[in-house]
């Protein structure tokens, strides 16, 4: 199956002030800040590769103005660091709408090798950093007392089992379990968590983290015949974080084809 044509823009996040992690470069988080800005969102995207950071927003800044874009590195394992990405959004625009929690680190790891320093790094990276993440973003946003929405990504792998995985698919079901828990402490504030669980998007570090035969395995259980691209999780992060899934909290939507 082809890859469909790229989605014109409707304005559904027209005047909304959103904040994304790991949002450098050309995976879901670079292409979810490229998706906020054209459905009309201003932006403060964050990154722990500073010099990466530095270039997606120089170039958002240039295609949709100065003005809707800011950017500060955040290492998500330091909570000063995500408390400073927090404030800055705060300072840059006045309030915080849409929290996207993106930041996760995978790899392929067998358990029986497998040394702590790399489960703990795996499970601080995605699982921790999306609890400082959600928590920081839910603080403000119940302080504010104008409601909000945070959207955690997830993974298919939190559901199903892969070899080598069972740090990531660890943490993965922590994002799921995280979301659906603070989802129900964060309604009272007017805050809708969700979390979107992709199968296979392809980009460049995913490149340099997996074989190519085991993309390729990953590939082929997909009904499309093909891998997502990072714009088509970033739809549905864009589906959430907007007012057409107003009714939708602690929910998590699979961005997937597999095969049942």
């Amino acid at each position: 199956m082809t890859v469909p044509s790229y989605p014109r823009a409707r304005g559904l996040l027209t005047d909304t002030i959103v904040v994304i992690t790991a949002a450098a470069g050309a995976g879901i988080g670079g292409a979810t800040a490229r998706r906020c800005l054209e459905e009309g969102a201003s932006v403060v995207i964050s990154d722990a590769h500073e010099r990466r950071l530095k270039a997606s927003a120089e170039e958002l800044a240039a295609e949709f103005g100065a003005g809707r874009v800011s950017a500060l590195p955040c290492d998500v394992t330091d909570e000063e660091q995500v408390q400073a990405l927090y404030a800055h959004a705060l300072a840059t625009f006045g309030r915080i709408d849409v929290a996207v929690n993106n930041a996760g680190l995978g790899g392929t790891d067998d358990l029986v090798d497998m040394p702590d320093d790399r489960w703990d790094r795996v499970i601080d990276i995605t699982l921790n950093g999306t609890m400082r993440c959600t928590r920081a973003a839910l603080r403000i946003m119940r302080d504010q007392g104008t409601g909000g929405v945070i959207v955690n990504n997830a993974s298919v792998i939190g559901w199903r089992a892969q070899k080598g995985q069972s740090h990531y698919a660890a943490a993965k079901a922590g994002v799921m379990a995280l979301t659906r828990c603070a989802a129900l402490e964060a309604a009272e504030h007017d805050v809708r968590i969700n979390a979107v669980s992709p199968s296979l998007a392809m980009h460049p570090h995913l490149v340099k983290v997996t074989s190519e035969e085991l993309l390729s395995e990953l590939t082929s259980r997909e009904a499309f015949g093909r891998y997502a691209e990072p714009w088509e999780v970033a739809n549905v992060i864009i589906f959430l974080a907007s007012e057409y899934s107003s009714y939708m909290t602690g929910e998590v939507v699979s961005v997937s084809s597999q095969h049942a």
